[in-house]
């Protein structure tokens, strides 16, 4: 064998070695790991958040809440995990519908709000949406407020149970999905 040809050979022999110390030492432990893990994601805190949506410099909504999480991660999201208050807005910047929940989470990649625990939605006519789960997405249009969980919608002069419902962001009109009746009640019956 030429000189050359046993470096090439010891050098291939070395890396191999090498190579199996690597991958035999290689040791974690699954605790390890999640806690490296935990430690590459990005955690952004902010509190007592005034957060102003616009679209074509058109203000929309203001949202308010004493603490935001923001995740940066594959698909980064926001979380409101203690309270959040909405004011929608129409183009003279009347308020037209207001939001609050207990939880909401923004997932930005689908420009989608995911609301829970208490949520409750009012209109400037005086209907009330109570429920506990609610999404709202800006692409339905017409229809940006979600949901096939349990709701109540109380107007001025009835009570209206369902399975779900379908709303603009105004709040305006909706559509409960399985109405399970109407019951009629005074206005002094409950305070508005």
């Amino acid at each position: 064998m030429m000189k050359t040809d046993k470096h090439i050979l010891r050098t291939r022999l070395f890396l191999l070695l090498a190579a199996g110390g690597l991958l035999g030492g290689c040791e974690n432990s699954l605790k390890d790991l999640n806690q490296f893990k935990e430690k590459r994601i990005g955690v952004e805190t902010l509190k007592g958040v005034d957060i102003i949506y616009s679209i074509g410099n058109v203000t929309k909504a203001k949202l308010t809440a004493p603490l935001m999480l923001r995740y940066d991660v594959a698909s980064p999201y926001d979380e409101f995990p203690h309270t959040l208050h909405t004011d929608f807005y129409d183009d003279s910047l009347h308020i037209t519908s207001r939001l609050d929940a207990h939880y909401g989470r923004y997932m930005e990649a689908e420009s989608k709000v995911f609301l829970k625990d208490s949520v409750v939605v009012y209109n400037i006519k005086g209907d009330t949406l109570y429920c506990n789960e609610l999404y709202w997405d800006r692409w339905r249009k017409g229809k940006e407020f979600y949901t096939d969980k349990p709701v109540r919608i109380r107007t001025p002069t009835q009570i209206i149970d369902g399975d779900g419902l379908d709303a603009p962001q105004d709040f305006r009109s909706w559509h409960i999905i399985n109405g399970r009746g109407v019951v009629r009640v005074s206005s002094k019956e409950f305070p508005q």
